[in-house]
């Protein structure tokens, strides 16, 4: 069994807001995955930190869940006392627990009650989506949305007339600190992942084109939770697929994948792709598979579609999967529009200070004007001029002819890294990102968004490819994938990759996600110049 090889935990960072393009579908009949501790891999530093007794198996996922039901239900009796006390807090001082009428203490009993039942009933804790990010925090949400919901319906019906502070407080409390301390758990989680521990270990089965993509996948995606250890290739048992650093054993043919899998007691069987048996040898090693403890995983090359447009319909002989088309207007638009003007709104007068200094700080640095116009298009090539707090020299855009030589940039793009037209003042933004902050004017007026695909040049569009238009499907962003992904060192290629796969799948919660992994970018900056 080959050693773990490190992984970082925002490693492709699509694990982080979304699904990855790794699209792993478990067939139901097969049972969940023994979750095993790896061998710990040499350490070079913080060994401390590497936990002395490491759970594996059943055993842990069970030790897990068991983890997060306790402080699930801490976080709850916390908020929902706290919004209890707060009623008399707010109208006299706290009496003693002989004076509170018994009534009183039914309607918080409930409510805590009624909260940890919705978590467990909605699969909060569930091994396939602990640790994943969004989706976790999503049923978590989802979850106590039913469940005061619920609730208002019963204190309607009953004109129960004791609940109001648990709706006003104990809920948006309750649901941020909720998604805190699962934020902390599956931080946790990933750095414990990071050493190789709590992976599932995989054997991957199909031709070796799909053999190195699925465990380049996984090896890339911290969100994956697999350990590939062996591979099953048609006509060989023996050799090694590399990728990259990971050297997979060939541990098997096609024929003998069950027997490997119950001799090296993996937790997993992935098939990669089609193979050439077709789907009577996937059939057949579902059975094969049900005398050992793996369980049996469908790869796809769905590398655009995340999970939320996936769904599954049941036919007798015949499981369908739906794969929703990606919607560009409708409610969704107009909530995310909404979440723009508050955002930009209130940033434009928290910083008008902050705005105000680098303003005064580029006229004093260089002659030219404090602000930069450009002309990006925009939503379905609209053009629009964005705006920036100008970091070169007065005369960049005419100097640039003599530079072209010197790209580094990737693709279409132009970028240098020691740029002689910057400015003192324009390196510091623009390490920071402070460069970009005028832009939430262009969000006010409706023309980027706070999170989307990168705004284009015009002289960019001119070389698109056809599938690098959809793109241009929705408006571009002060920030988005590529912005928290490595900026400037990302190929161009992957840039395109990123920026196409949220226009597929962006959500409200996974703009969320990504505006918070850009404060953490900002504060540490990353390819950036």
């Amino acid at each position: 069994m080959s050693t773990p090889k490190p992984r970082s935990p925002s490693a492709g960072g699509v694990s982080n807001g979304f699904r990855t393009p790794l699209q792993l579908v478990r067939t139901a009949a097969i049972p969940l995955p023994r979750f095993q501790a790896l061998p710990a891999r040499p350490q070079t530093a913080e060994p401390a930190t590497k936990p002395a007794v490491a759970l594996s198996g059943a055993a842990w996922a069970r030790h897990y869940r068991t983890r997060l039901r306790f402080t699930d239900a801490g976080v709850i009796i916390a908020v929902v006392g706290t919004a209890f006390l707060a009623r008399f807090v707010l109208g006299a001082p706290i009496p003693s627990a002989a004076e509170i009428p018994r009534g009183y203490w039914l309607t918080p009993a409930l409510v805590a009650f009624a909260w940890i039942v919705a978590l467990a009933t909605f699969r909060t804790r569930d091994p396939r989506i602990v640790g994943v990010g969004a989706t976790e925090y999503k049923l978590v949400i989802n979850a106590s949305a039913l469940a005061f919901g619920m609730l208002a319906i019963v204190c309607l019906l009953l004109q129960v007339d004791t609940a109001r502070p648990y709706f006003v407080l104990a809920l948006p409390l309750g649901v941020a600190a909720l998604v805190l301390e699962r934020w902390i758990w599956r931080k946790w989680l990933i750095r414990q992942r990071r050493f190789g521990h709590y992976l599932a270990t995989a054997i991957v089965v199909g031709d070796s084109d799909e053999v190195e993509y699925v465990v380049r996948q996984i090896d890339e995606k911290s969100g994956a939770a697999y350990h590939v250890v062996g591979a099953a290739i048609d006509g060989s048992n023996t050799g090694a697929v590399a990728v990259g650093d990971h050297i997979v054993p060939i541990v098997a043919d096609f024929g003998n994948v069950a027997s490997a899998a119950r001799l090296m007691r993996v937790d997993a069987v992935i098939v990669a792709g089609h193979p050439k048996l077709g789907t009577k040898y996937i059939r057949s090693l579902g059975w094969d598979l049900e005398r050992t403890s793996a369980e049996l995983v469908l790869s796809s090359r769905l590398t655009d579609v995340a999970g939320p447009r996936i769904h599954f319909r049941p036919v007798e002989g015949l499981p369908l999967i739906h794969v929703e088309i990606p919607q560009y207007d409708g409610a969704k638009h107009i909530l995310k529009r909404a979440l723009d003007v508050v955002l930009a709104s209130a940033a434009l007068l928290l910083l008008s200070p902050l705005l105000a200094f680098i303003a005064v700080l580029v006229k004093v640095d260089t002659p030219g004007p404090a602000l930069f116009r450009q002309e990006r298009l925009g939503r379905n090539g609209r053009p629009f001029h964005m705006l920036k707090f100008r970091s070169m020299v007065r005369t960049a855009e005419d100097d640039l002819a003599g530079l072209l030589d010197k790209n580094e940039g990737a693709g279409v793009l132009f970028k240098i890294r020691s740029d002689p037209r910057i400015t003192p003042v324009g390196r510091f933004i623009r390490k920071y990102s402070l460069d970009e902050l005028p832009q939430l004017w262009n969000i006010v007026k409706g023309q980027m968004s706070v999170v989307g695909p990168r705004p284009p040049l015009p002289s960019e569009v001119q070389n698109y490819e056809t599938h690098m238009h959809r793109r241009l499907y929705i408006k571009p962003g002060l920030t988005g994938m590529w912005q928290v992904n490595g900026r400037s060192n990302l190929s161009w290629e992957e840039s395109v990759r990123l920026d196409l796969y949220y226009v597929e799948n962006w959500s409200l919660a996974g703009d969320l996600m990504i505006i918070w992994r850009t404060v953490k970018i900002v504060l540490r900056p990353l390819g950036a110049y």
